[in-house]
């Protein structure tokens, strides 16, 4: 079972009535008439960053200040997609720690490891398992051309077998101390890093798609504006 969550609950349906590209494009202008010049322009710039080439799979990781951090470094690499598989342990990151950013990022939950990786793969997602395998690409040589979905297992024991046996590929960070891993959430940044900078610095086409631009840059307005589900009703009524 999958479920999208918080970001773009609600572009594509409002009080039942489905809204086509035109309506959404006229809903947004229409909100973005309450939002003041300084913060249109961040929007603008933001959402010119956003990538779904790359995006982050975790598996059953339950520390909150984890969770927490994860979310606030996708979203500062400009990662808008984060897939949350909650097998064990429930998904909790504190609004503290991730400073807000959990409002920006498009979240989807999944019971099951297998749903997850088979879902991604449809949409042509090559999983990348973050383990030391015999096989891996050292983080720098790790190919991004295809769109990338990295998976990242619990504290204690890693990734599931069931994980590891559905990765295309597989990845490590190179280390050069006495100890074997990183915390999840620092080995999440630093993967995020090293593959958002390669991405903006080579030809590959990295960017959002324009339908894409549109319905998340509508679910920011809904999330800056205030009372903009008043507002929406208010500009469907009108519109009758």
């Amino acid at each position: 079972m999958v479920a999208q969550l918080d970001l773009l609950f609600s572009c594509a349906v409002f009080l039942g009535q489905i809204m086509d590209k035109n309506s959404k494009k006229e809903l947004l202008d229409y909100l973005l008439h309450f939002v003041t010049e300084q913060k249109k322009e961040k929007i603008k710039q933001v959402i010119a960053q956003r990538t779904n080439h790359v995006t982050v799979v975790l598996e059953d990781v339950f520390q909150q200040h984890n969770a927490s951090a994860v979310v606030r470094s996708a979203e500062c690499f400009g990662v808008q997609d984060v897939h949350i598989i909650e097998k064990r342990n429930q998904f909790l990151p504190i609004n503290s720690v991730a400073k807000g950013s959990a409002k920006w990022i498009s979240f989807y939950k999944y019971d099951n490891t297998q749903t997850c990786l088979q879902t991604l793969k449809k949409k042509g997602y090559k999983i990348v398992a973050t383990v030391p395998h015999k096989k891996s690409y050292a983080l720098p040589q790790l190919p991004i051309e295809k769109k990338t979905a990295l998976i990242f297992g619990t504290e204690a024991t890693g990734l599931s077998d069931e994980a590891i046996s559905l990765a295309d590929e597989f990845v490590t960070i190179p280390m050069y101390g006495f100890t074997e891993s990183f915390n999840v959430s620092v080995s999440v940044a630093i993967c995020l890093y090293d593959i958002t900078q390669r991405l903006r610095t080579s030809d590959i086409d990295w960017e959002l798609s324009k339908n894409e631009i549109l319905d998340i840059s509508l679910a920011w307005a809904k999330k800056i504006v205030v009372n903009s589900q008043l507002l929406e009703k208010k500009f469907f009524e009108d519109k009758k």
